[in-house]
């Protein structure tokens, strides 16, 4: 059988029962991605002997790499090494260079080693060590019928380490891998399906050597290009000459690529330009004012928010009568123009986004069903709003709506910079 691509095996009742999340499995499956080394499938097993043997021996039948973290640590619950070797027929012997290294690692940390600590230097006698510069427990080398074992700890900078330093390096070389040429694209504004529709003639025009995924999420879409080839600088004028295709069919949607994020292209735009933004949150809960000072040096252009959950804070600090509210509704055109055009005002910033809607599940009615939102921009010549029907899920409602009032801001003030260029 030809074997090919990785198998990533996480080794933990703890990710089976939900109380973490397998956060290394999504790590390696990235980074082995970025060097084009293929992820067959992804497994998390039970502390136990039994489903260990099983992965391994199901593992080692079709893939050509089997990459297991989890269940080497020094307590008795960790059952890693010793089942191991029962699966390469090996016994435990000490490792001297280990063992120095693992003294070496609590004396310079001022701590006892314990007899615990100091047995993390028995290693199976069949296996290449790897040695862990993050930690005690050494990574575990096997190879056997043209398969390639690493047994790695579960801690998270420990075997990010081995991996980076160690396990990408060798299999990188040992398997030939083509160079790929990889950028993200971030993209708001448009679900997915719309996306993929308003896109599928650039799309089919790709080629074999390019991949694209779609990885949406509430408010975004993020399109991944890949391109494969054995040549660097193919690959990479390829992937430019996609990408710069891409901007031209859909510009207004694009806010950015790889590690951007809607607040931070956000407050750029607003410094760059010498803006300030204040807001005026209902539904939002004052989650659009958090995201924009997540970002450092955002008191250079955001002035503060109110959160108006209540009709009467509407009322007593945003200055909205009780008469307009009475007849069209905490939720509407009016009510929404007005929280963003007074808050505008209250702060004294250029511009200034609200919130005003039904996040759910209760509240809905047959006008104004859950998901139900209006956001609302005000600028120094006026303001305006606009109704959106989001879904029936509150915490996905509420995503939408912050990502939503980002990229209207986005969007007015890249139109309003073109007005003026023009």
């Amino acid at each position: 059988m030809n074997k090919r691509g990785i198998d990533i095996i996480s080794i933990g009742d703890e990710i089976l029962i939900g109380q973490i999340v397998n956060t290394n499995s999504s790590w390696m499956a990235n980074e082995l991605n970025n060097k084009a080394l293929p992820v067959n499938r992804i497994l998390a097993i039970a502390d136990t002997a039994e489903a260990i043997k099983e992965a391994i021996a199901h593992s080692g039948k079709s893939a050509k790499l089997v990459l297991v973290t989890g269940g080497l640590g020094p307590t008795k619950d960790d059952i890693t090494k010793k089942t191991v070797c029962d699966i390469f027929d090996s016994k435990l012997v000490l490792n001297k260079e280990v063992e120095d290294h693992i003294r070496s690692f609590f004396k310079k940390r001022g701590r006892d080693l314990t007899k615990l600590n100091s047995d993390q230097a028995l290693v199976p006698d069949k296996c290449k060590v790897i040695f862990n510069e993050e930690g005690t427990a050494p990574a575990m080398y096997f190879e056997r019928n043209n398969t390639h074992y690493i047994f790695m700890p579960g801690v998270p900078f420990e075997m990010k380490s081995l991996m980076t330093n160690w396990v990408i390096p060798y299999f990188t070389k040992l398997c030939k891998v083509p160079y790929i040429a990889q950028k993200t694209i971030l993209t708001s504004g448009m679900g997915e399906s719309f996306l993929a529709e308003k896109i599928s003639d650039w799309e089919n025009t790709l080629g074999k050597k390019t991949s694209l995924a779609y990885l949406p999420s509430p408010g975004r879409v993020r399109l991944r290009i890949s391109v494969s080839s054995e040549a660097k600088e193919e690959a990479d004028d390829l992937l430019n000459k996609h990408i710069k295709d891409l901007y031209l069919i859909i510009p207004d949607l694009i806010f950015g690529s790889d590690n951007d994020t809607l607040e931070g292209v956000v407050g750029n735009l607003l410094l760059e330009n010498g803006l300030t933004l204040s807001t005026a949150e209902s539904c939002s809960g004052g989650l659009i004012a958090h995201k924009i000072t997540s970002i450092s040096g955002s008191s250079d252009y955001f002035k503060g928010s109110i959160v108006a959950y209540s009709n009467s804070i509407k009322i007593h600090q945003l200055g909205i009568a009780e008469t307009i509210i009475e007849e069209h509704g905490a939720v509407s055109e009016e009510v929404a123009i007005l929280m963003a055009k007074n808050i505008r005002k209250i702060m004294q910033t250029t511009y200034a986004v609200s919130t005003t809607g039904i996040a759910g599940p209760t509240g809905g009615s047959i006008d104004k069903p859950v998901g139900t939102v209006w956001i609302g921009f005000a600028h120094e010549n006026g303001a305006f709003a606009k109704k959106y029907q989001f879904g029936d899920q509150r915490e996905r409602n509420t995503n939408w709506t912050v990502q939503t009032a980002l990229n209207t801001i986005r969007k007015y003030i890249n139109n309003k910079h073109d007005e003026i260029k023009s």
